[in-house]
């Protein structure tokens, strides 16, 4: 019986994990809004989701010498051991990485940064965005209409892309060798885009040529409807697949079993 009961737990506590794991501020990236990005404007300044203003260059370079400069030289050129060369890196990428929290890292160059909280302001962000825009060519941060994307299509395009790493419930999961997809659910609408076209870590990227706008939007939208999917099979149970379910199975089928074995052990 404490088997049983030690089982369910671990099955209960799993359910409840998944669900932590996407918090309310992926709630910003809800299909009903648009992501955008304006482009350069003739001062060459670039907007970020993050601070919804132009950022200023020059103050960005301020912050980036102060707090980037160690790992990623002074010039954008990387430093050996410590962070690849910040050139080509586009106002996407920068925009991704400071936004997510995956910089400044908490671990060394070669390690996969993890999520957490920015540790810039959204202008100090807007900023350095700004800056990095300047160090080349690089992906710009997209512009979607995310609200008449092609649901469907955001299915198919996610099965065949990103399932295979990000999990169908897009909960993520290990790759090997100590690296791992992270949760979709996560990330808000705008770093979704981001990460498609730039493709942090080990994630290949997917430029224009493989997913154009429109299609990026479809699984932009998806990715959201997978953030609060109906369920109309009863309970969820953490949407982390077929393994769980039959374990809960399994589980109520046992208890029940002990429970008639107990009825009818008292009868005799």
């Amino acid at each position: 019986m404490a088997a049983v009961l030690g089982c369910g737990a671990v099955v209960a506590l799993g359910t409840w994990w998944e669900a932590a794991r996407a918090p309310a501020e992926a709630a910003s990236g809800a299909a009903g809004t648009t992501v955008r990005a304006a482009q350069a404007d003739e001062d060459d300044e670039t907007r970020t989701a993050a601070g919804g203003r132009l950022g200023d260059p020059e103050a960005g370079r301020a912050l980036y010498l102060e707090g980037c400069a160690s790992c990623h030289a002074r010039d954008g050129t990387g430093v050996d051991g410590k962070g690849p060369t910040l050139e080509n890196a586009g106002a996407a990428s920068a925009d991704f990485y400071l936004t997510s929290g995956r910089m400044p890292a908490s671990t060394g160059e070669g390690d996969q940064p993890l999520r957490k909280p920015p540790a810039y302001s959204p202008d100090e962000i807007a900023d350095l965005v700004a800056y990095v825009a300047t160090l080349g060519e690089g992906p710009e941060i997209p512009e979607l209409d995310v609200e008449g994307a092609d649901l469907p299509l955001g299915q198919q395009l996610y099965t065949a892309n990103c399932a295979g790493c990000h999990n169908a419930a897009g909960s993520g999961g290990a790759l090997g060798q100590g690296s791992y997809a992270p949760a979709v659910t996560r990330a808000d609408a705008l770093q979704v885009a981001q990460a498609a076209r730039i493709g942090p870590g080990g994630m290949p990227g997917f430029g224009e040529g493989v997913l154009d706008d429109e299609q990026l939007a479809a699984v932009v939208r998806y990715v959201d409807h997978l953030r609060n999917p109906p369920d109309p099979g009863g309970f969820a149970l953490g949407r982390i697949g077929p393994v769980t379910e039959g374990m809960v199975a399994w589980l109520v089928g046992m208890v029940l079993l002990l429970v008639a074995a107990r009825v009818i052990g008292t009868r005799e």
